[in-house]
């Protein structure tokens, strides 16, 4: 009998015998903790893929990533908000100097 396991019906139980996670060219070389076969683990568990196995760390670095993006954007924000109201508070201050400049020259 020559039919491949399932992840729900391995070929084998023993975690020895099955064939090793090869690692993916998708990801770079060194990027994840180095593999490890775990005896007591569920026959799932054990089937799984590398990539399965590191989608949640991919979905918590994504997170972070738009977290990061989201943050600067509210930094840029601020800071144009501040350098708009520093803008008018300049030009209010070169107003009153002109006035008070032509009433100097005025009397």
């Amino acid at each position: 009998m020559n039919i491949a396991g399932t992840i729900d019906r391995p070929l084998t139980h023993d975690p020895k015998k099955q064939a090793p996670m090869k690692p993916s060219t998708s990801e770079p070389a060194g990027s994840a903790t180095p593999d490890f076969t775990t005896t007591g683990a569920t026959d799932s568990r054990q089937n799984r893929t590398r990539e399965m196995q590191l989608i949640p760390e991919a979905l918590a670095r994504a997170h972070m990533h738009e977290r990061l993006h989201e943050a600067e954007r509210e930094r840029r924000s601020v800071r144009l908000v501040t350098a708009r109201r520093m803008q008018r508070r300049a030009e209010r201050a070169s107003l009153r100097a002109r006035r008070a400049l032509a009433m100097a020259v005025m009397q």
